[in-house]
């Protein structure tokens, strides 16, 4: 299961929303990747997601596989388009 966004984190919150994301991909069981640029990180890992350079008008692509697949691509969205 996939999902693209675009990503609205203010500048000033990314430690803060990157924090919150990698929290939040830790409650889910399925395995998540986190994709900018051809680069594909796991979205359980706080370097990585880091190392994807995230900001305000990036385009990333989650992908999920598991049981709450479904539930961690909303819940991750939210949290890149800033609606969390």
């Amino acid at each position: 299961m996939k999902r693209t966004v675009e990503v609205q984190i203010p500048e000033d919150q990314v430690n803060q929303a990157a924090t919150m994301f990698i929290k939040t991909a830790n409650e889910f069981t399925s395995y998540i990747l986190v994709t900018r640029n051809g680069n594909s990180v796991n979205a359980k890992s706080l370097l990585g997601f880091l190392s994807l350079g995230m900001r305000s008008g990036v385009e990333a692509e989650l992908s999920a596989e598991g049981g709450d697949a479904e539930e961690a691509l909303e819940a991750l969205a939210g949290i890149l388009e800033h609606r969390v």
